[in-house]
Formats: C-alpha cells, structure tokens, sequence
C-alpha cells in the first residue's frame, strides 16, 4: 500500500507522466518529418504545379503546340534578346526578327516555344512517372519474394534479373522500339496488333516508350530490394516475428517493406532523370514521340543545333527539365529522411 502511493505521488511530480500516450504509426510520423523539409515541400509544390500545368495545358497554352506559321520562323520577343545578348535585333543590325506575340519565342518551323513547353510536361511527366510506377511493381515484388524465400526461388528470379541486366538498357530499349515500330507498321486492320498501333498512334508514339521503359526499369529495383531484404529478415524483431506465428504477408507488409522503402523509393527519384534522357534519345534518332507531339527532350535536341544563335530554343526547355529534376531529386532525399524508421523521434 505503501509502496502503491509513492508510486503515484512520484508520477504525480513528474508532469505528463500520467498523460494517455497515443501511439503513432510510422506514415504519419514520416509525413510530419516530411513536411519539417523545407526543401522537400518546395520540390513537391513543383512537380504538384507542374502537374497541374499537364493537366490544364489547353486552358494554360496561348497557342496551339502544333500550328506552324513560317513567316514567324525563329522570332523572338524583344526581352529575350536582352537576357541573350548573341541575339541581336534585327532593327539593330542583327539577324533576330522581333516579334512580341510569342512570349519565349518561335522555333524554326514558327511553332510558339511557351506553348510546346506546357504541352511537354505531359510526356516528360508520363515518362518520369511510368518507370518509377513499374519499377516499383514489378522489381519490388520480385526483390521482396526472391530476398524473402530464398532457396531455389531466389535462384531463378536473380538469374533471370541478371539475364535481363546483361543487355546494355538504352540498346535494349532502342532494339524493342524498332520491334514494336516495325513490326505493327503494316498489319491487317482489326486485329489486335493494329489496336496496339493505333494506340500508340493515338498517344502520340507514347505507348511503346512506356513498354519499352518499363520493360528495363525494375532489375535495379529488384537486386536493391533483395539486398535490403537479406539484411533485415535476421534482425531481431522479424526472428520475434516468425517465433509468434506472423503470417508471411503481414511480415512482408509491415515489418520488412516500411524498413526497406526509403532507400528504394530514393534509388528510383534519382533515376527519373535517365528515363526522360531514354524518351529524348529515342525521340532524336526517330524512336520517341511522333511529331509534332513536343516534350522536352525532343524540344532541347532540336534546339541544340541553332543554340549558337537561337539560345532560347534549347534553354528555355532545358531550364523546365532542370526545375523538375532538380525537384524530384529534392523531394527524393525528403522522402528518405522521411522513411527512414530510423529517424522517427529524430528532429
């Protein structure tokens, strides 16, 4: 009885002692973490923005992405010829016609940039968002199974990953292009291929980048989720885990995946830049999006051969794509701190 009231009477000192104590779970912990990154907010509110100029781009864009006006051709409003001082007016004894309608300028076929700019964040995006998305799918299944399992099952998806890594990616990609291009050119109307085709008429030669990306984006994100999967499954709480009887799934799901996420989730924000650098390779030599369909990459490379004296063609795009990696990369190291159960009570 004694001993029960100095009990009580040492809590009651202590303030907050006796205070109910809600447990919080790992997500919402990581999502305050999250939010205390200032730099992880700004690069999210850039890629939520530039979402939203992908989504609203027929509202946003002044003009259309596809009409051409050659008497336009490589104009430019007067401001940008001061940012670029080699761009020298023509009423200056330059080469640069001014023209004040279009806000960055016009390209060489007379196309306005700012407008194919906005219409580029949906293949830019599109991209960047395919082959994290299958990446995730299909390498984190497969990582979580073949780490997991073990035995003869690890055997025979690794060997299969190691199958796949052994082709050099963009060859592979570029040899899976030329298929998919070559051999459903020319097929019998109403078949399935010609569906397929047509799809990919339709998406603006999108749909087979997406195959082609996806196809080769999950092998680094299956051996990086094996690895992180043989470490953790010896630690102490999976053994105590396995000792009460936990199902493998809810191991899988709450145990082994919110450890092992953050590292994988950063690995695969690190590599959005190469996919897009895949989408403007491809749409260079001809393999990418068909023309006029504009993105980035494909605006950058044809504005690469006038950039000596058309700077703003391949700066401006540049300089949207260098926004945009620079806030996946941002958010990507918020994410890890964020995910990282190590962290948690960590300001």
């Amino acid at each position: 009885m004694t001993s029960n009231l100095k009990r009580s009477t040492a809590a009651a000192a202590i303030p907050g002692l006796n205070a109910e104590t809600k447990p919080e779970s790992l997500w919402r912990s990581s999502v305050q973490r999250l939010t205390r990154n200032r730099s992880a907010v700004v690069g999210l509110a850039i890629i939520l923005l530039t979402i939203l100029v992908a989504v609203f781009a027929p509202q946003l864009a002044p003009m259309d992405y596809k009409t051409q006006v050659l008497s336009d051709a490589n104009t430019a409003p007067r401001w940008v010829t001061q940012v670029f001082p080699v761009m020298r007016p023509a009423d200056d004894g330059g080469y640069v016609k001014i023209n004040e309608t279009y806000l960055l300028g016009a390209d060489r076929l007379g196309r306005d940039l700012f407008s194919r700019i906005i219409y580029g964040t949906r293949v830019s995006l599109m991209v960047a968002f395919v082959g994290p998305l299958v990446a995730l799918i299909v390498g984190l299944t497969l990582g979580l199974v073949s780490g997991y399992v073990g035995g003869w099952v690890d055997n025979v998806i690794m060997r299969f990953t190691d199958i796949m890594y052994a082709f050099p990616t963009l060859l592979l990609v570029i040899l899976l292009m030329s298929f998919f291009r070559s051999s459903l050119g020319n097929v019998e109307p109403g078949t399935f291929a010609f569906q397929v085709g047509e799809l990919d008429r339709a998406s603006g030669g999108m749909l087979f980048i997406f195959i082609g990306v996806g196809l080769t984006s999950w092998m680094q994100t299956a051996r990086l989720t094996r690895g992180q999967v043989l470490f953790v499954r010896e630690q102490e709480y999976i053994t105590a885990a396995r000792a009460i009887g936990s199902p493998t799934w809810p191991i899988l799901t709450r145990h082994i995946l919110p450890n092992i996420l953050g590292p994988i989730v950063v690995a695969e924000t690190l590599t959005i830049p190469r996919y897009i650098s895949f989408e403007a390779f491809l749409s260079f030599i001809g393999l990418g999006v068909n023309p006029p369909t504009p993105s980035w990459g494909a605006m950058i490379s044809e504005g690469a051969g006038a950039i000596s004296t058309y700077p703003n063609q391949a700066i401006f795009p540049a300089l949207a794509l260098f926004l945009v990696m620079f806030s996946f990369n941002f958010l990507g190291d918020g994410l890890r701190d964020a995910l990282d159960p190590r962290m948690r009570g960590i300001e």
